[in-house]
C-alpha cells in the first residue's frame, strides 16, 4: 500500500465501487436471464412482465454508467425481439 494518502482514498474508493458495480452486473444478468427462461418455457405474461422489470433495471444500470448506453439498448432490442418472435410461434 502506499503511503500517499491520496492514492490510498482512490484504493478504497476503488474497492467501494467494485462492489456496487459487481453487484449491479448481477442484477441485470438475473433479470435477462429470468425473462430468456420465461420465453423459452412459453410463459409470455410472464415473460412480458420480466421483460418491465428487466427494462427497468437495464435503465438504472446504464443511468449509473456501469454499462454503455448503446448496449442497454441493444440488450432490450434483443429481449423485445425475443417475446415478439416467441408471440408469432
Amino acid at each position: 500500500m502506499s503511503k500517499n494518502l491520496q492514492t490510498q482514498k482512490r484504493a478504497r474508493q476503488s474497492i467501494v465501487r467494485n462492489r456496487k458495480n459487481s453487484s449491479m452486473r448481477s442484477m441485470l444478468r438475473t433479470a435477462v436471464k429470468h425473462v430468456h427462461a420465461a420465453v423459452n418455457t412459453g410463459e409470455i405474461k410472464k415473460a412480458n412482465e420480466l421483460f418491465q422489470k428487466a427494462t427497468s433495471i437495464i435503465d438504472r444500470v446504464a443511468d449509473k454508467n456501469v454499462i454503455h448506453k448503446n448496449k442497454a439498448a441493444r440488450q432490450k432490442r434483443r429481449l423485445s425481439h425475443l417475446i415478439k418472435s416467441a408471440v408469432l410461434v
